[in-house]
């Protein structure tokens, strides 16, 4: 999904504060070993050990990645086990949930059956069955619950399908753990800046839904930061209908980055495409990546495209092609090159494109390279 990749290619610009991670309480050294010695294998729990070997677990996995589990004087293997075993869960699963996430035998079985009901509202068994194998840990953190709750079910009332509050659950768990009334105040905001940039109330909702099941992490900004970010973009001449086609098409991505770094990507694309202020917001609006990317990324794929034999001007008429990565160009460019067609001598939009529309842009290009000239079953003209 755009919203898990655009996270992942630029976390060192994310300005948005962010909560830390809760670190567990101090554990002896012995308990952070990735090994096992002999005085540590005596400390270890023995009734845990017969219950997870009972169960199939491979234990080595556990003391290679959390062996203090193994170290702990309550431990609730059958209990968890009994649990996933009601939701439908194999013997497989079950091993493979206890190998990947071993601090589930820690959770109170109470927390647990508490946390099973909260998912059951967005999922069935057997889909929670396989969410809980594929985010053991977003399942097994059991805090918050009455919160949790709360914000599901106002994600419900606000229109979200199960499917997405479900996959809210699993990939963007921090967003549950804002209070619920701080969730409802991004929501409001959200609307304010829709209308006042221009946007109809009949469209709202519609475009409100599409742009948090695309990014979640938007109710992680502050008020502040939204307002922050709208006023800058406007300082630099984008109307309001503009903004809003901004704020679209980065999936309000752009809330997350600080006018500061943005204003250093619009000053490094004017310096390099050798463009007026007016050309370069044309650019930004074809391709609304120039304010997201970092001047180091915007720099490489340049550099990339320009090693490539094409030119400036080639990536100023298609600028979307900056979307891609260098390897991924050195990818399509070689496949283009194999059919005789060369790139850097026509027009990027065969180069452009997400991996399904390059290759039946492939395809097509393909097939016409195999093509016949005439239609050897059609008759000739000849004048006798």
């Amino acid at each position: 999904m755009m919203w898990m990749l655009l996270m992942r290619s630029q976390p060192c610009r994310l300005c948005s504060v962010r909560k830390m991670l809760q670190t567990s309480k101090y554990r002896p050294f012995i308990a952070c070993c990735t090994y096992t010695t002999d005085r540590q294998s005596n400390k270890e729990n023995k009734r845990t050990l017969e219950k997870l070997y009972q169960f199939s677990v491979d234990v080595r996995k556990i003391r290679r990645l959390k062996g203090w589990v193994l170290l702990e004087d309550d431990t609730y293997v059958e209990e968890i086990v009994n649990i996933l075993q009601e939701l439908g869960a194999d013997e497989t699963a079950i091993a493979s949930i206890l190998e990947h996430c071993p601090e589930a035998i820690v959770c109170s079985p109470t927390a647990v059956n508490t946390q099973k009901e909260l998912w059951q509202l967005v999922c069935k068994n057997e889909e929670l069955v396989k969410l809980i194998e594929q985010f053991p840990e977003s399942f097994f953190t059991v805090k918050d619950q009455e919160n949790r709750k709360l914000n599901v079910q106002f994600f419900q009332e606000l229109g979200l399908k199960n499917v997405i509050i479900s996959r809210f659950l699993t990939t963007a768990p921090n967003i549950f753990h804002n209070p619920v009334e701080k969730n409802k105040q991004m929501i409001r905001i959200l609307q304010e800046s829709y209308l006042n940039l221009g946007g109809s109330e009949a469209n709202m909702k519609v475009w409100l839904l599409k742009l948090l099941s695309q990014n979640p992490f938007i109710l992680l900004n502050s008020s502040a930061s939204i307002k922050g970010t709208l006023e800058f973009l406007q300082e630099q001449g984008f109307t309001n209908s503009e903004v809003l086609q901004l704020l679209s098409k980065l999936k309000g991505f752009l809330f997350q980055l600080c006018p500061r770094s943005i204003q250093n990507s619009i000053s490094f694309s004017k310096q390099a495409f050798k463009c007026t202020d007016w050309d370069l917001k044309q650019l930004i609006l074809k391709c609304p990546a120039l304010l997201y990317y970092s001047v180091p990324v915007l720099e490489e794929r340049i550099q990339g495209l320009l090693r490539e034999g094409i030119t400036i001007p080639q990536i100023r008429e298609m600028p979307m092609v900056l979307e891609l990565t260098p390897q991924i160009v050195q990818y399509r460019i070689k496949k283009l090159n194999s059919l005789g067609y060369r790139i850097k001598d026509g027009h990027l939009a065969h180069l452009n494109g997400t991996k399904k529309e390059f290759e039946a842009n492939f395809g097509k290009i393909q097939a016409k390279k195999g093509r016949p000239l005439f239609n050897p079953v059609a008759p000739l003209n000849v004048e006798e």
